[in-house]
């Protein structure tokens, strides 16, 4: 089984997890797939797929992997909306059997990103197991002087650095959800800082859009426009809320994460395709011309988080959601797996309603796959 589907059911979670709440908002239908015990029902489906897919098949990668990691924010999530005890059992099983620990590399961000879950499991049940392990490696993140260049011309930045745009939600949530979990401010401080020196670096304020990292800096796509990756903006956009989340209103960080929150908001839902969803190439959707449905969820549960908090205006951006709930729902497998999720990757490629193969290959000095 392709490791994007199990990143893919936590997205579909995190967006249902959204359109729960929103369904008290005026002007959001009740009925269809948007009413509440519906919105319920699907959640359950795909999460309960997620499970399954596991305790049959077994984990293909150690149990702290980033591409389970995305899994558990969603099965967490699912947990708080239902009510249904078994999915946060679920991720107490997997973190007792980890010893609430970390990956291996201490400072790599993929490796971290279940911190989130620590910090967020260890914040509703208070057990210092959950949360000492993954504290002691943040106090190591948060002393690293942090001053290298994110180019990738640097030896091993990916090791040490937040250096490709997915990283922002392997990091700076992580540390984002310990800052509350714990009171501790620096953590959230840390979080901030090295977000901004990520953005300084991959950002393109004329396009409002991340690039995935260095090396796509100067890439086309096939229509000669930039190469602006759906999931990695994805990415971005579902690290911004996690990141706000976790900030008090009068914080003095939050009103320049909220300002780029908008402004990617805004761009991103100019660039929504006729079908309701976002495909795997911002900028050149017509190359790929299916639907992809883990940037898709990823925006769509972006937007209702800024629609459920009173940061986007509901009349402009709410029709953006209508369109592409119905695609997401229409995704889901009558099993519960999701479709059209591209392959596990760096870039643009092509989705299908059942998983496709893996074919993108790393080697020692590329940037890791998300």
């Amino acid at each position: 089984m392709n490791p994007s589907f199990r990143l893919c059911g936590a997205l579909m979670a995190l967006t249902l997890s959204g359109c729960a709440t929103t369904t008290n908002q005026a002007g959001v239908p009740h009925d269809g797939v948007f009413a509440p015990a519906y919105i319920a029902d699907t959640m359950r489906k795909v999460a309960d797929w997620q499970i399954g897919n596991w305790t049959s098949e077994g984990f293909k990668k150690p149990k702290y992997n980033w591409t389970y990691c995305a899994a558990y924010v969603g099965i967490f999530a699912a947990g708080d909306v239902t009510g249904d005890g078994k999915y946060h059992a679920f991720l107490r099983k997997i973190g007792d059997e980890l010893e609430w620990k970390t990956g291996t590399r201490r400072y790599f961000a993929d490796d971290y990103c279940v911190g989130q879950v620590y910090a967020q499991m260890y914040a509703r049940y208070r057990e210092p197991k959950m949360l000492k392990n993954w504290q002691a490696q943040a106090d190591e993140i948060v002393a690293q002087p942090h001053t290298e260049s994110l180019s990738l011309s640097s030896k091993g930045i990916m090791d040490r650095e937040w250096a490709w745009c997915d990283a922002l939600f392997m990091g700076p949530t992580g540390l984002s959800y310990l800052s509350t979990a714990t009171g501790e401010r620096k953590y959230l401080e840390a979080a901030t800082r090295l977000w901004w020196k990520t953005s300084d670096f991959l950002y393109s304020p004329k396009d409002r859009l991340f690039y995935r990292d260095e090396s796509y800096f100067d890439k086309r796509e096939k229509n000669g426009e930039k190469v602006f990756w759906s999931r990695g903006n994805g990415w971005v956009m579902g690290a911004l809320v996690r990141v706000l989340s976790n900030m008090k209103q009068d914080d003095p960080e939050r009103p320049r994460l909220v300002a780029m929150y908008r402004e990617m908001a805004q761009r991103i839902v100019s660039l929504q395709t006729a079908d309701g969803s976002w495909h795997s190439s911002l900028l050149d959707p017509a190359s790929y011309p299916a639907r992809e449905t883990s940037g898709t969820s990823f925006y769509t549960y972006a937007i209702l988080w800024g629609l459920n908090n009173g940061v986007l205006d509901h009349a402009r951006y709410w029709p953006a959601v209508a369109r592409a709930w119905p695609v997401l729902v229409d995704s889901v497998q009558p099993d519960g797996m999701l479709g059209f999720v591209q392959p596990v990757g760096a870039a643009p490629a092509r989705s299908t309603r059942t998983a496709p193969k893996l074919t993108v290959r790393a080697t020692s000095c590329s940037p890791p796959l998300s």
